[in-house]
């Protein structure tokens, strides 16, 4: 209980306030050299003896340094000492500070905010920073910021808001509120102003105490103004008021009340740097008598009452210190014209920006007005009373203790004075503090500390007597760095810090203006009183003094006993304990403190010591209750007494539980199955089932956990111990431990008892003994039962272990309720139900709720039999077992259980994955389940964690269908073909997807409803579509998702779920996609994606199709769902009370219609988009294709009615459709014959694939949508087809073309592109020789051809022939190129 020097707030930017204030430091470039060397010239004369040499030689070297060196050294010290150069003021409420230099001024309010530990922590942040200046060449001299009470009855304490202050050079002292806008300004006096100071209101400590005024003073060179604290606050609540009227409203002028204020003008004095206005002073008539012989001489009159005077107290040189009084009434108050800010233009540049509500136009008309300065009245003369004379000395600064009876001064000769106000006399002196900085604090004695010892009952007051009050003055040295608290008037040094050599000590010396008398009363602000800013650490740093410290050292107990506890805490922590010795040293010790809470003090930090032995422990408690209980009964400090009972109750605990741990009782035989069936009242069917749940959860619960090799089960320290738990009333309780800590405490009792190791009727004894409840037992026992879970599942011997301490627990005397019927829910169950619920460790939870059961049903039989002993039961009835409600919960309760360990089971089984490819957020673990988790995750929880767990392992559809298959028909050989072709595929692992089709199997039987197909396939479809979401380059997981949504039987399902997707997921990224496309007008290039629609451009191809296939799948649902009916949602009976979140199937049966051309209408948009980016088509903006109305219905609601196109569509639109049809079919021939060479040189690389889709009857369908003519782009793909050789496929196509008579002239031309290639082209002796024997009709007509625009040219002559064939076939006689395609015949003959 030492001075602590405690940060409470930290600046978040302190940086950029100090390149804002001093931008020279930003620059790089630093003003003048002065600094160090004038500290050094300072320094240089008369050193007083007493200073510390080592410290201050460093000035004096500083001289002999190099230029370069010192110029640097300077600029460091420049910039890190930039706060000396500002001026400062920190409100006492801590809300705002503020910091100015020269023109600009940077306020800082406190935010909370978390730092890198996780703790909320108080940081200033910059609130508002601009200039305050108004008039050319003003600087700010002076800043206080002053919190105002709030006039509301509800008012917590804190302030309405803080007014900052801001005296300039000019004269002016203006008013802001804490966002820089100036409400009032005033011209007091016309020279600069140099200090403002404030006093605020303060109950009087007693009736001696005169009640002083609030009121702001201001120190001018030779005057000094005081503006009465009351007018002042009104004026500044009027003005604030009028600039939020005017603000909201627009100008409404409301003159506020004027300013009272005096002025002095202070005479024959030399110099004033700094003053303090003491207030109303009030002499005794000694004083009175005294000062008016002073005066007036031998036979001065005295009047018959003392007058009443304000005192002011100034420093400066010649007097050093001056005394003024000024008689109240001798000068009436002046009121000042309140230069209202709104009226004038003086409002700062931020509020004119901010509202343009004042609206000046008339520039020329104000400006002489604004020139004019108000009046200013002249100064009452007022003389120096008297003054302490010392030519040679310059007083600096002067600050007044807060009860007014003491001030510090400082002076240019490095001392520090402390006066007494009263008396006008320096009392105390303190060397070696040049540029000191200054301040007070008041500590207000606690009197619950006082000790509670027999004392003389004195008269007055209460035995304790009133609080007092200890005054300490802190000194700051920024020349050596350190911070130092002196007890006053003449106490020794209590603190000390080193702080750094570029801090500002701030000492506000008020509190909040506008309390009176009757405000005060029951407020109790959070005001500091003195605060350290250093700009280094960027912290704001008060300091904690204890009341004690100022008792002096005959009187100062309480100082004798921090010096006994530092003594023991060395002993404690000496490097090797002798402890016999220790433990005498230490009794010692205690024994000699004198207050109780310090022995308390004592007493914890001797228990808390981790190296004394139990048994040290125990005779330093004992010792000290044996004292306390000899002393006589009044002095016994009952809190300690008790304490001490407590502890050494708890340290008994401990040592009998750690005896019966060290005992160890014969190992049990490892009872058989039929023992443990018996036990746990199972046959032999259900008996084996449980172990076969277990052994399957055993097996893939196989996650790794850590253990330390000092955590050693059912050991605990007795400090560990004792922190735990603590007693009351004969009870123990356990603390708020967390998780780890709680199932310690449960190991230290009954671990070694779940083992078999030590007795568990010896322990259960020991503690209800002690005082332990047995519901605390219970919860001890299950925490450690459902945390050590790996262990128990291993030995089997353990289900008797916990079924013995079960059974004792339930028998003590309040666990059960005495009231308790079979009808009712016993609390005690219940809480063992809660726990198991609540467990993660299903397996562990499962045999705890069996072994549950069967003590329930125990007790109720037993209870029965009481109950009907008189009925005679016949030796031919069969055994009974008494029902209660009690048995139902448990029945139920282990159906939940076994249901949550078969899913979980599930989740934790693995498919070995050949695949290489896996994403990062498929390796994300799946959270562990509890029945808790299940009964909160809604109706579609189980299904919900099913879907992860399939996209965790990607399983596939095939896999899960054969799930259900192994259910409806259980043997192998059933199994439909193409599943068991799976299966073959997969024979590597046979035996992993055996186990996970078992476990499948299993989770299908548990639940038929949650895990119905549909439901599933319905939440995997989600489940992936929402990963997709996550990371969209993973374009598989989208087709994944909607070949999930394509397994969904029900139509009704399919049609909500598909259409939630489009309206979650698809539809914004589709409108980017589309955008962009129709920007770029061709299939946009890999970056302008990712920028765009957050994907590659493969994902987007990709993305593209899967949305044309949702839209297929979506309108095929809504024709289905018309002849289906809605499918019926069950739930299996244990699982009737989920609560939670609607599921996802319901929310998708809730789902509105769709308008069906409206979807259809957006899905020939999709299939355009897919083929433009598949086939990567040049030169095309899909949205060109659509006319306004069809533009505008794009990406609407599904279920609105929008307006789409209809009737005859316009020629040019038609022309640019019927281009973008043949280009798609032209690049669909193309990639067919790419991929056709592919097949038989697989080295070449395919372009594209045209699997996944029928692409001509695409085209077609798109056609049909566009009013393109079907018959045009099937001739014309039967062309293309030719162009790139496809014969066989053109083959096929022509059977579908209507008009084969165009068709066959279209080819005609194509066979003689072919033959003039053949012939002309490759200029072969044969060629030759077969042309000139061609008709010449003929040979003019092949000349004409271009075979460049043949694709494919290297096609066999008799594949030709076949072609010129088709073109006889489908050529009518009468057609005009007939007799060339006869000819042709002929020539391909000779050809061939």
């Amino acid at each position: 209980m030492a001075c602590a020097l405690v940060p409470f707030c930290s600046f978040q930017d302190l940086e950029s306030a100090r390149d804002f204030l001093c931008s020279h430091l930003r620059q790089g470039g630093v003003g003048g050299g002065g600094g160090v060397a004038g500290g050094a010239k300072e320094s240089g004369g008369g050193k007083p003896a007493n200073w510390e040499e080592d410290g201050w030689g460093a000035w004096d070297e500083q001289e002999t340094q190099g230029p370069e060196e010192e110029e640097e050294s300077t600029s460091k010290t420049q910039a890190n000492s930039w706060l000396q150069d500002c001026v400062l003021s920190l409100s006492p409420t801590n809300d705002l500070m503020a910091i100015a230099r020269e023109q600009k001024a940077v306020f800082f309010v406190p935010k909370w905010k978390h730092s890198e530990k996780g703790k909320e922590e108080m940081q200033f942040a910059v609130g508002w920073s601009g200039s305050l200046n108004v008039e050319e060449g003003e600087c700010v001299s002076s800043v206080l910021c002053i919190p105002l009470a709030s006039q509301k009855r509800s008012s917590t304490g804190r302030p309405d808001w803080t007014c900052i202050v801001v005296g300039f050079t000019s004269g002016y002292v203006r008013f802001y509120t804490e966002n820089g806008v100036l409400l009032l300004a005033q011209l007091l006096n016309e020279d600069p102003v140099m200090q403002l100071k404030c006093r605020t209101y303060e109950i009087p400590r007693h009736p001696g105490v005169t009640e002083q005024n609030e009121e702001l003073s201001i120190l001018y060179p030779a005057a000094v103004v005081t503006i009465d604290g009351f007018s002042l606050f009104q004026s500044l609540r009027a003005c604030r008021n009028q600039v939020a009227r005017a603000a909201a409203s627009g100008n409404e002028n409301v003159q506020p009340p004027p300013l009272a204020y005096k002025k002095w003008g202070l005479q024959d004095v030399d110099t004033i740097v700094d003053h303090v206005s003491v207030g109303i002073m009030t002499l005794s008539p000694f004083d009175q008598m005294k000062t008016a012989s002073n005066i007036g001489g031998f036979n001065a009159a005295i009047k018959n009452n003392p007058p009443a005077m304000s005192q002011y107290i100034t420093v400066g040189s010649n007097p050093f210190t001056g005394f003024f009084y000024a008689l109240e009434g001798s000068s009436q108050p002046l009121l000042s014209h309140v230069a209202l800010a709104v009226a004038s233009k003086l409002t700062s540049a931020l509020f004119n920006a901010a509202s343009g509500w004042l609206g000046w136009k008339h520039k020329q008309e104000e400006e002489p007005a604004q020139k004019q300065k108000p009046k200013v009245e002249p100064a009452t003369p007022l003389a120096v009373r008297f003054g302490i004379p010392d030519s040679r000395r310059h007083g600096e600064r002067i600050c007044l203790s807060p009860c007014n009876s003491l001030a510090a001064v400082t002076d240019d000769f490095g001392r520090v004075l402390l006066l007494d106000v009263a008396r006008g006399l320096a009392v105390r002196m303190w060397k070696g503090y040049r540029d000191a900085q200054i301040g007070w604090i008041q500590i207000v004695e606690d009197l619950h500390e006082r000790e509670a010892e027999k004392m003389d009952f004195s008269p007055f007051g209460t035995p304790q007597g009133p609080s007092r009050v200890a005054q300490f003055l802190v000194i700051y040295a920024p020349r050596r760095g350190i911070l130092e608290v002196w007890s006053t008037q003449q106490g020794p040094r209590v603190g000390a810090f080193n702080v750094g050599k570029h801090c500002r000590l701030l000492y506000p010396g008020y509190k909040i203006m506008g309390l009176n008398n009757v405000t005060s009363q029951g407020w109790q602000p959070q005001t500091y009183q003195i605060c350290l800013v250093d700009p280094m650490s960027g912290t704001v740093k008060t300091v904690h003094v204890p009341f004690h410290l100022a008792l002096s050292d005959k009187k100062s107990e309480r100082a004798k006993d921090m010096h006994l506890v530092k003594k023991l805490t060395a002993l404690l922590k000496a490097k090797t304990l002798n402890l016999d010795v220790v433990e005498a040293e230490v009794k010692g010790l205690i024994l000699d403190i004198k207050y109780p809470a310090t022995k308390k003090q004592a007493l914890e930090s001797i228990l808390a010591n981790e190296r004394l032995p139990l048994s040290s422990l125990t005779s330093i408690a004992q010792t000290l209750m044996d004292t306390l209980k000899s002393q006589e009964m009044e002095c016994i400090d009952e809190g300690l007494l008790q304490f001490c009972a407590n502890k050494l109750k708890l340290m008994h605990l401990h040592e009998s539980v750690s005896k019966l741990n060290s005992l160890t009782v014969p190992c049990e035989i490892v009872p058989s199955n039929n023992d443990l069936a018996k036990l746990l009242r199972l046959d032999e069917q259900e008996f084996t089932r449980l172990q076969m749940l277990l052994e399957n959860y055993k097996q893939q619960n196989t996650q790794p956990s850590v253990h330390f090799a000092d955590d050693k089960d059912g050991v605990l320290p007795v400090k560990t111990f004792l922190e735990y738990m603590d007693y009351e009333k004969d009870v123990i309780n356990v603390k708020k431990l967390d998780e780890r800590e709680y199932v310690a405490l449960g190991s230290f009792f009954f671990w070694k008892c779940l083992h078999g190791e030590s007795s568990t009727e010896e322990m259960c004894q020991t503690l209800e003994t002690a005082g332990f409840s047995p519901q605390l037992l219970l919860s001890l026992l299950l925490s450690v039962w459902l945390s050590k879970e790996k262990d128990i599942l291993h030995r089997t011997q353990s289900i008797c272990c916990l079924h013995a301490a079960l059974s004792l627990l339930s028998k003590m005397t309040v666990a059960i309720d005495e009231t308790w019927d079979s009808q009712s829910v016993s609390p005690w169950w219940q809480q063992m139900r809660t726990a198991c619920i609540q467990s993660e460790n299903n397996g562990a939870a499962l045999l705890s709720a069996h072994v549950g059961h069967c003590v329930t049903a125990q007790i109720t039989d037993s209870i029965a039999e009481k109950k009907f002993s008189h009925i005679t039961v016949g030796a031919d009835t069969d055994p009974w077992e008494a029902l209660s409600l009690d048995t139902e919960y448990w029945k139920l309760l282990l159906k939940q259980l076994e249901d949550c360990l078969i899913l979980q089971t599930l989740l934790h089984s693995k498919v070995n994955k050949k695949t290489s490819q896996v994403s990062a957020l498929q390796t994300e673990p799946l959270g562990r389940l509890s029945v808790k988790k299940l009964l909160e995750g809604g109706k579609g929880g189980i299904a919900d964690s099913v879907a992860k767990w399939v996209f965790k392992q990607d399983l596939s559809l095939p896999l899960l269908r054969l799930g259900r298959q192994r259910e409806e028909s259980e043997s192998k050989e059933e199994m439909p073909h193409a599943d068991s072709s799976f299966l073959e595929e997969a024979a590597e692992d046979q035996k992993g997807l055996e186990t996970i089709l078992e476990l499948l199997h299993l989770a299908y039987q548990e639940f038929p409803c949650s895990l119905e197909a549909d439901v599933l396939h319905a939440h995997c479809c989600w489940e992936y579509v929402v990963q997709w979401n996550k990371d969209p380059e993973e374009a598989r997981f989208l087709i994944r998702s909607i070949e999930h949504l394509r397994c969904i039987n029900n139509a009704h399902v399919q049609y909500g779920i598909a259409l939630m997707m489009w309206n979650t997921f698809i539809v914004k990224r589709l409108s980017a996609a589309t955008y962009l496309m129709d920007k770029v007008g061709k299939a946009p290039k890999d970056r302008l994606c990712r920028r765009d629609v957050g994907m590659s451009d493969m994902a987007m191809t990709s993305f593209l199709g899967s949305c044309s296939d949702l839209l297929q799948t979506l309108m095929e649902a809504d024709i289905g769902s018309d002849e289906m009916q809605l499918p019926v949602l069950d739930t299996e009976d244990a699982w009737v009370s989920v609560e939670g979140q609607t599921s996802l199937v319901e929310l998708a049966l809730e789902q509105k219609h769709i308008h069906y051309p409206l979807v259809e209408h957006q899905s020939v948009l999709c299939s355009i988009l897919y083929a433009i980016m598949k086939f990567s088509l040049k030169s095309v903006k899909p949205l060109s294709l659509f006319d306004s109305k069809g533009k505008n219905a794009f990406f609407k609601d599904l279920t609105s009615i929008q307006l789409l196109p209809s009737g005859d569509v316009d020629p040019a639109l038609l022309s640019i459709r019927h281009q973008f049809l043949t280009k798609l079919v032209s690049a669909v021939a193309q990639a067919q014959s790419s991929s056709q060479k592919t097949k038989d040189s697989p080295e070449e690389l395919v372009a594209v694939s045209v699997k996944d889709r029928d692409w001509p009857a695409l085209a077609l369908d798109l056609a049909q949508h566009l009013q393109v003519a079907e018959d045009i782009i099937r001739r014309h793909y039967v062309c293309e087809l030719y162009n790139y050789g496809l014969d066989h496929l053109g083959e096929e196509a022509i059977l579908q073309v209507h008009d084969k008579e165009v068709l066959a002239s279209q080819l005609l031309v194509l066979t003689g592109q072919r033959l003039a290639y053949a012939l002309l082209h490759t200029q072969t002796k044969e060629g030759m020789e077969l042309l000139a024997r061609l008709p010449p009709t003929l040979c003019t007509w092949l000349k004409a051809m271009d075979p460049q625009d043949l694709q494919n040219v290297d096609v066999p002559i008799t594949t030709t022939a076949k072609l010129v064939d088709k073109v006889i076939e489908h050529l009518p006689e009468n057609h005009g190129q007939y007799s060339v395609a006869l000819n042709l015949i002929e020539a391909v003959e000779a050809m061939s």
